[in-house]
């Protein structure tokens, strides 16, 4: 027979490991909020450095608009005379609140012309020269410490342009560094509003990656997924109905096309399918022929012996519907059942080797002519027990093995017990019951007493134990059998 389709086999590894194979949503995902952290990452990085430089920019703006706001009170305090008053005014710009210091650093000239000046003003150091050398801003940012400082050092350069002609007050060359006003910022504050800044920059990059990773999950649901399983579970019941997918059910062109294609590819399927199904049942057609056919030659070539051997009628058949009685009556299986009860017939088919001057011999054999009639069963074997056809294997095993006993004394191997076939072990009981209930033209028929008597005895040396408590326990229903298909002797022994 050919299998319309094999079976798929599911192992426990094979579940195991399907079981843990990621979705298609969880791949999206994973791959999804890898590069959206890494975006998020990279933006916070790069925000946090502008911000930083924006805030850097911003405070030393206001530290340079302090010293230039200190400088122009010093400049007016000069103009109107009231220099020894100056102390005043640097005291009040000290009282600001991002205030922490606020010195005025002399330059050398100034104190050649002025003198040293007064408690809040000093001379130059080491750091501040780097300002009257460079004549720039020096801004010296402490950020990392709890309270965040930034020192601005502004120098104060000699200029004769504009309305404040320094030229006019101080004797020196234009361009001269005069001074500087050295001033030290509290940016607490700056830092916490540029905290709060990239904080809220950071949440807000966080609620954006989140909406776009929730839209993506969501559209890949939508658009992949969900489709992908509907496809499966449509196309999966389109095959088993001989139905079409139906494509317009599908949003987008991919998933179309595909259910396209498996609508072509299950076209394909069912037409091989349905091609299949003929195949099959023309070969189930063929193997029933040749079945029926093999039944007949093997029945046939059983009453072809039993015509032969000059066996009384319905022999054959008699032995044949005898072993199917035991062997249903033993249990076996209905393909058992069967198969001994078409093998029965020839189980004397190596008869046909015998001569037949010792085949037909109305009289006892001596022991030479007994030695060639026991050959029979091999002659039967070796005809047989070529075929391949399950029938035929049942025969040869039949044909070899239906004369020997249970305690080891038959022939032609001398197997003993349960080394015999159970099909051997059946014929011989059956055949042993036909010979000594039904007339031969050597012999009448035993009585049924008798027959049993012999059974009785017999049991456990010639035949299986089992199969004489069976066939005893039932022994009317082999009787009917004879009795429905009697042979053609007469009861004395004699052809009429």
């Amino acid at each position: 027979m050919v299998a319309l389709t094999e079976p798929v086999v599911l192992t426990a590894g094979s579940l195991y490991y399907n079981m843990i194979k990621p979705s298609i949503q969880t791949l999206i995902a994973k791959s999804l909020i890898t590069f959206l952290l890494i975006l998020a990452l990279f933006t916070v990085v790069i925000s946090g450095a502008n911000f930083r430089e924006l805030s850097k920019q911003s405070i030393e703006n206001q530290a340079l608009a302090h010293a230039k706001l200190v400088r122009a009170g010093l400049t007016a305090h000069m103009k109107g005379g009231i220099m020894d008053k100056r102390g005043y005014y640097l005291d009040e710009i000290r009282q600001l609140d991002n205030i922490k210091s606020l010195e005025i650093v002399r330059g050398a000239s100034v104190m050649a012309q002025f003198g040293e000046g007064l408690v809040y003003e000093k001379p130059v150091d080491e750091i501040t020269a780097q300002v009257f050398a460079s004549k720039q801003p020096l801004f010296i940012i402490d950020e990392f410490t709890l309270s965040p400082t930034i020192r601005a050092i502004i120098p104060y350069i000699a200029s004769s342009d504009g309305r404040l002609n320094c030229l006019g007050c101080h004797q020196v060359e234009e361009g001269t560094v005069l001074g500087a006003v050295d001033i030290v910022m509290d940016v607490s504050e700056y830092q916490r509003w540029g905290f709060m800044v990239l904080v809220g920059i950071f949440a807000t990059i966080i609620i954006f990656l989140s909406l776009i990773l929730i839209n993506t999950i969501r559209t890949v649901h939508k658009h992949v997924q969900r489709p992908l399983e509907d496809l499966i579970k449509n196309a999966d019941t389109a095959f088993h109905n001989h139905q079409p997918v139906h494509a317009d059910e599908f949003e987008t062109r991919e998933f179309v096309d595909v259910a396209n294609e498996i609508n072509l590819f299950n076209n394909d399927i069912i037409a091989h399918q349905d091609m299949l199904k003929r195949k099959n049942h023309e070969l189930e057609q063929l193997n029933s022929e040749i079945e029926s056919t093999l039944r007949d030659t093997v029945y046939t070539m059983g009453v072809i012996e039993e015509q032969r051997s000059k066996e009384t009628s319905n022999h054959t058949k008699r032995v044949t519907l005898y072993s199917q009685l035991i062997a249903e009556k033993m249990g076996l299986t209905p393909r058992e059942i069967e198969l001994v009860t078409l093998a029965a017939p020839l189980h004397d088919i190596g008869k046909i080797g015998i001569p037949d001057n010792i085949l037909l011999k109305p009289g006892k054999l001596n022991d030479a002519e007994y030695e060639i009639m026991k050959t029979h069963s091999r002659i039967g074997y070796t005809m047989l027990s070529h075929s391949e056809r399950d029938i035929l294997q049942a025969a040869s095993i039949i044909a070899l093995q239906h004369h020997e006993k249970w305690n080891g004394t038959g022939y032609p191997q001398g197997l003993k017990g349960e080394e015999i076939h159970v099909f051997g072990r059946i014929i011989a009981l059956a055949d042993v019951f036909d010979a000594l209930y039904s007339p031969r033209v050597y012999k009448k028929a035993w009585d049924l007493e008798n027959i049993i008597k012999l059974v009785t005895e017999e049991r456990g040396q010639h035949f299986d134990p089992q199969l004489v408590d069976i066939f005893l326990r039932d022994i009317n229903e082999f009787v009917d059998v004879c009795n429905q298909y009697p042979s053609g002797f007469p009861e004395d022994g004699y052809m009429k």
